[in-house]
């Protein structure tokens, strides 16, 4: 085991990554150490780095010079004297999600309602989150990482460490799902579908069993790239046509509507495409936020109240929700191999981040191999 490692740290709040030779971790008694084969980059993370806690005053991040890296997989290379449920060699997804474990919630098994709950190398929910930053100061920006023995997925062998590194906004999208309920006679609409939350949903959608998979955006292309991936059975539409996105999904539905609308749409979506898919929901539907639209957006509530309509926002996924994903992936009922994996060094982070923008919606799956 070398005695140090490379990784890239911010040093000061907004500017560029350095990357900076220090001390390899040691795992506490719970923790594992996992050499880190890929780590996603994710289309949010440049607003994290310079302006998130001035958008979201509530969030926190970790205290400078800090690791960022939202969505490490590796391989565990050692582990503390408690860990006796994992392998030396074990091929594993890292969840970020960190949280007390001691609390009334996370003893209920409801983790994500944790006071203290933080994405490691990413930003926290709170003020309270900074002790997470405590514990677990290494994102996956680097050659080493620790991590709770709680967070570990382990990754079958048809799934890639590059593939695997966008576990993250895959759960975020199938736990929706889940929350939602979904069953083999819905129709659900995904707005964004072509987006990097959305694309997610609907291969887990589709996984899942959904009857029919309807998805909004407004790039065409990318559309009938999505479309293509389950001809009849998913339909989509674009936000540019003048039918609105509501008449359209009840001229699939018989005239009554999505049984489970998800959003996702990107930060600095207008609210009216938001609305317009909440349109598109049918009486006693339900509705998933996922978004990244930001704002007070006007919900008729009575309509709601009248309608026996629900609203659900729901954030990230849990590590038990993370394996069921890994376990659909190994029997072969979902499929991942429409992304397009872009990768870059660690020495090219600064690089990787500056063509995010470039992407090719939610195919494009941006990855950095220490």
């Amino acid at each position: 085991m070398p005695k140090t490692m490379r990784a890239a740290r911010m040093h000061v709040r907004g500017e560029p990554l350095t990357v900076d030779e220090i001390e390899v971790p040691t795992p506490r008694p719970t923790d594992v150490l996992v050499q880190v084969k890929a780590c996603g980059i994710v289309p949010n993370l440049g607003n994290v780095l310079t302006h998130f806690t001035d958008w979201f005053p509530h969030t926190s991040l970790p205290p400078l010079p800090a690791i960022f890296g939202l969505d490490p997989t590796g391989v565990v290379v050692a582990r503390g004297a408690q860990v006796h449920g994992v392998d030396i060699g074990q091929r594993v997804y890292v969840n970020p999600a960190r949280y007390c474990g001691g609390c009334r919630y996370c003893r209920a098994g409801q983790t994500t309602s944790c006071r203290f709950y933080a994405f490691n190398g990413y930003f926290g929910f709170s003020e309270d989150a900074r002790q997470m930053f405590e514990d677990y100061p290494y994102g996956g920006l680097a050659e080493y990482m620790t991590a709770p023995q709680y967070s570990l997925v382990t990754l079958p062998d048809n799934v890639s460490h590059e593939t695997a590194a966008r576990w993250g906004y895959l759960g975020t999208g199938y736990r929706a799902l889940r929350r939602a309920g979904l069953t083999s006679s819905d129709v659900v609409l995904i707005n964004g579908i072509s987006g990097t939350l959305g694309l997610g949903v609907a291969l887990f959608a589709l996984a899942l069993g959904a009857r029919k998979v309807l998805g909004t955006a407004r790039n065409r292309d990318l559309l009938d790239r999505v479309r293509a991936i389950a001809p009849g059975r998913i339909e989509v539409h674009s936000l540019e046509d003048e039918v609105s996105t509501g008449e359209w999904t009840r001229s699939l539905t018989d005239g009554e509507g999505a049984d489970v609308v998800i959003d996702a749409l990107g930060p600095g979506a207008p609210q009216e495409s938001w609305l317009a898919a909440l349109g598109g929901l049918r009486r006693g539907g339900r509705h998933i936020n996922i978004s990244a639209v930001a704002g007070h957006v006007p919900v008729h509530v009575h309509e709601l109240m009248d309608n026996d309509k629900t609203m659900i926002g729901s954030a990230w996924f849990t590590t038990a929700d993370g394996q069921e994903m890994a376990d659909l992936a190994a029997a072969g009922a979902v499929d991942l191999s429409v992304f397009e994996h872009e990768v870059f060094t660690l020495a090219e982070v600064n690089s990787a981040l500056s063509v995010l923008q470039n992407r090719n919606g939610g195919f494009s799956n941006y990855v950095i191999v220490p």
